[in-house]
């Protein structure tokens, strides 16, 4: 018998509802983007040789190289893009890509303007940003001779 009461209770208890304040409807609009099928470099590595350089004459301006790259985007569904070189920082500079050499990097530009790897870098596709690598060094760096590389990924997305 004690249960049976407390049975109803509880569905009473339930069965209660509260005022309506206010009422409006919500529209929600959402774009669905399909996945960018851009193919980069026509899925080749991107090379930059700076052949032989003097350790002396490293100065972030000298040997200078065109980062030379093809992007296609077939049907891409905006032309309002963005880059990124994805890599790890130097040492003394996380703006710059590091390499296997003790001081040194390679610092990225557009134009005259540096460009901070693992940032993301707006254009309007097909016009392609024009990057440059350049070889910088540590203030007051010793570099020993020898060979050095740089690796990074490149990355394309829409804004």
């Amino acid at each position: 018998m004690r249960f049976r009461n407390l049975s109803r209770v509880v569905l009473a208890a339930l069965s209660v509802t509260l005022p309506v304040k206010a009422v409006t409807t919500v529209t929600i609009k959402v774009t669905v983007l399909a996945p960018l099928s851009c193919v980069i470099n026509d899925n080749k590595p991107i090379e930059v040789n700076f052949g032989e350089i003097l350790t002396t004459r490293i100065d972030g301006i000298n040997y200078r190289q065109q980062v030379r790259y093809t992007l296609n985007c077939p049907g891409a569904g905006s032309n309002a893009m963005k880059l990124q070189v994805h890599g790890t920082g130097a040492s003394f500079d996380s703006t710059v890509l590091g390499t296997n050499k003790n001081g040194l990097g390679i610092a990225l530009l557009l134009d005259d303007n540096k460009v901070a790897i693992n940032n993301w870098l707006n254009f309007t596709y097909p016009t392609l940003p024009e990057l440059w690598a350049v070889p910088v060094m540590q203030p007051d760096a010793i570099l020993t001779g020898g060979k050095f590389s740089a690796g990074a990924t490149m990355k394309v997305d829409y804004q």
